[in-house]
């Protein structure tokens, strides 16, 4: 218990400090990790306020995204979206049996966007998510299609779409009012602490804090010092962090090989104690 005299009061830890806020992170896929990252780099945060005409292609999108939205409710239309989704198109010779076009019955959290071309609808449930572009003459109860785009690697892109076709049959049979997770894998655990240790890293804080903040006191106070273990597993978070900050979060996005972004620069990694 800590006594306080009169007029003090406690300090409060640092947002970054709760990982709790962080959990939803062990869900993303690539493109919503993504945009963690894009959306924390101060550049595209002026860019976002100063919203200049073809601001977004820069960044890898084809519209700005407002950076307060996290992954959980922003939609970024990243500029190879459309490559990527699955198309949703009328079956114009269906089987007897074919099953009709049926949007409410999509699971999860359905959000609907335009993105100039067409309608893009994203679909999210518990550890899970697809891309769906819906054909402009498609209407809900026709029997429907999926199609790929032609590609120089359709092998991989036809395991990608019949990936995420078995997640989107196995959902919509059976949606469950609650969904337990599996136990994530070390990458989603690494991905959430990457996260953390870079929030900590915008606000200033030392290596030091960041192990405390990340690990507990405890274990940092037994393992902290010039060639430690975690004091260089904090840099190595900080420094991956700071490399998907500016710029690697394009290969999450799956945009690597476009034009890269104007961020000049990375600034020195702080080091402090």
């Amino acid at each position: 218990m800590v006594n306080l005299k009169d007029g003090q009061q406690a300090a409060r830890p640092p947002p970054w400090h709760a990982s709790a806020a962080y959990l939803y992170v062990l869900h993303l896929d690539g493109p919503a990790l993504a945009w963690e990252y894009l959306r924390r780099h101060p550049g595209y945060r002026q860019a976002w306020r100063a919203q200049a005409a073809d601001a977004a292609q820069p960044w890898g999108l084809r519209i700005l995204e407002d950076p307060a939205l996290d992954a959980r409710e922003a939609l970024p239309d990243w500029l190879n979206a459309r490559a990527c989704a699955i198309r949703v198109i009328p079956d114009d010779d269906p089987a007897p049996e074919a099953s009709p076009f049926e949007l409410w019955r999509l699971p999860g959290r359905k959000q609907l966007q335009h993105d100039g071309q067409g309608l893009v609808l994203a679909a999210r449930w518990p550890g899970c998510g697809v891309r769906l572009m819906l054909a402009p003459e498609l209407h809900d109860g026709m029997p429907h299609a999926f199609a790929m785009r032609a590609c120089r690697e359709p092998c991989a892109r036809y395991r990608d779409l019949a990936n995420d076709l078995d997640q989107l049959a196995t959902a919509s049979r059976c949606e469950p009012s609650a969904a337990t997770c599996p136990r994530p894998n070390p990458s989603a655990l690494q991905g959430l602490l990457t996260l953390q240790a870079l929030d900590a890293n915008q606000a200033g804080a030392s290596l030091r804090e960041i192990a405390e903040g990340l690990f507990g006191s405890t274990e940092a106070a037994s393992d902290w010092h010039a060639d430690s273990a975690l004091r260089a597993r904090v840099r190595r978070l900080v420094q991956r962090g700071r490399y998907l900050l500016d710029g690697g979060y394009r290969e999450l996005a799956g945009i690597d090989q476009l034009a890269s972004p104007p961020l000049g620069r990375n600034s020195p990694t702080s080091d402090r104690p």
